[in-house]
């Protein structure tokens, strides 16, 4: 499946952007836009921001002046079609949907025989039939409803070989349970997914591969994976159980920020794992305190990374559909201006950003840019390109200077202003931190 913007009228006219997975897209005046159109008067900046999941496009406008239209109308928020035509001052593009991978996307005027098959699926659950679009008219898909959705988050179907004991939470992905080995009595915990859109048996086996490749991470600092699978359709991942909070409830506890003795034993163990990580190849791409679980009392606390490698496969695997649209400015806030730009190449510094977000929350409270606890996704996306951060000392003074200085590093909107690796993060974190011990 792809999806091809393509440039019909306006100064750069013949101009064609194609997509065969997950990314985002941006158009603006700005140089850091994919599609920078400084001499078009009427575009903001940062003006609206394209998210792809082929066959899926949505767009956000972003604050813009002068207002984004789909098809004639001005619109905040439209999820497009093919053949929808987006227009900001004198450049239109089309949106064309292509099922064939294997030559470039045909113009919209001869696309007849390029658009996605739809296919019907039935509900793994109940049995409830839904439309798909796919690249295939006899591909096999794995499906679940969304009312099945909300009711196996809330009450998770047991997994064959456990014991389930309680659900330790829910999220849009699924839900995560305390469970019991049959086979030798250990504690874990299992993590089960349910695609958000229709999944092809072929993603669906990719998916499971990137999470066998994710798991041989064997660090102190990280959770452990012991087992996956499937189980109706569901898919399941079975770790080893962290008797802890995260690190996030463990704010919570403590009235929403930590000391900052907390914090830096936190994050340095945090970083270790990082520095391990990276060594191997891997990004982690969604680190915040939900990801971090911290087990033990201070000062002897255990803090492990969790979720690694999850965010990547359930997005570029179609496992997810556009995830721009519901309650994740949460998220997004986190992330460097370089990943919003492009899900596909997140490097290390993006995670290096990522957890100095989440110091800084754990030590004030608060967000480290200057946005409202409930911003939306366009005020956040315009913060992350152009507001700067907010210092540590006019949040919370009585940490350290030093220590506030390595943190607010990592948050540099320029990837060659952070620390150029976890390692060196986590060295300078130490020092600053021996001082005041």
């Amino acid at each position: 499946m792809r999806v091809t913007l393509n440039v019909v009228a306006g100064p750069q006219t013949g101009r064609k952007f194609t997509f065969d997975q997950h990314d985002t897209f941006m158009i603006g005046r700005s140089e850091d836009a994919h599609f920078c159109l400084p001499q078009d008067r009427f575009f903001s900046r940062h003006h609206c921001i394209i998210e792809i999941a082929p066959p899926q496009c949505f767009l956000r406008d972003l604050g813009s002046t002068n207002g984004t239209f789909v098809n004639g109308l001005r619109v905040e928020t439209a999820y497009l079609k093919h053949g929808d035509r987006i227009q900001g001052g004198e450049t239109v593009l089309e949106v064309s949907v292509s099922a064939d991978s294997t030559s470039a996307p045909t113009p919209s005027y001869q696309a007849e025989n390029t658009e996605p098959s739809i296919i019907t699926v039935a509900c793994l659950n109940c049995g409830k039939m839904a439309k798909a679009e796919s690249s295939r008219p006899d591909a096999k898909y794995s499906y679940v409803c969304e009312e099945c959705r909300e009711v196996l988050r809330n009450n998770p179907q047991p997994i064959p070989g456990y014991q389930m004991i309680k659900i330790l939470g829910q999220g849009g992905m699924g839900s995560v349970m305390l469970a019991r080995s049959t086979k030798d009595g250990r504690a874990v915990a299992i993590k089960t997914l349910l695609p958000e859109v229709a999944v092809s048996d072929q993603s669906l086996k990719r998916f499971m591969r990137e999470i066998e490749v994710a798991a041989s991470l064997q660090h102190p600092n990280v959770v452990s994976y012991i087992d996956h699978g499937t189980h109706n359709g569901i898919v399941y991942l079975v770790s080893e159980y962290v008797g802890g909070p995260d690190a996030a409830k463990l704010a919570k506890s403590r009235g929403g920020k930590l000391s900052y003795k907390e914090v830096v034993k936190i994050i340095e163990q945090t970083l270790s794992a990082l520095e391990f990580a990276h060594g191997k190849g891997f990004v982690h791409r969604d680190i915040k305190e939900q990801n971090i679980l911290v087990d033990g009392a201070f000062p002897n606390y255990i803090a492990k990374l969790t979720d690694f490698g999850l965010s990547k496969s359930y997005k570029q695997t179609g496992m997810s559909g556009v995830t721009m649209v519901g309650d994740v400015a949460g998220t997004i806030a986190y992330m460097p201006p370089e990943q919003v730009k492009d899900f596909k190449e997140v490097r290390p510094p993006s995670d290096i950003y990522a957890l100095g977000m989440t110091a800084y929350s754990l030590l004030t409270g608060a967000h480290a840019l200057d946005i409202s606890p409930k911003a939306g996704i366009s005020e956040t996306v315009k913060a992350i390109f152009e507001k700067p951060i907010i210092p540590i000392a006019s949040r919370v003074p009585e940490v350290p200077l030093r220590i506030s200085a390595v943190f607010e590093t990592a948050l540099a909107k320029q990837v060659e202003l952070r620390w150029r690796s976890a390692g060196e993060m986590r060295e300078a974190l130490l020092r600053a931190a021996s001082e005041f011990s």
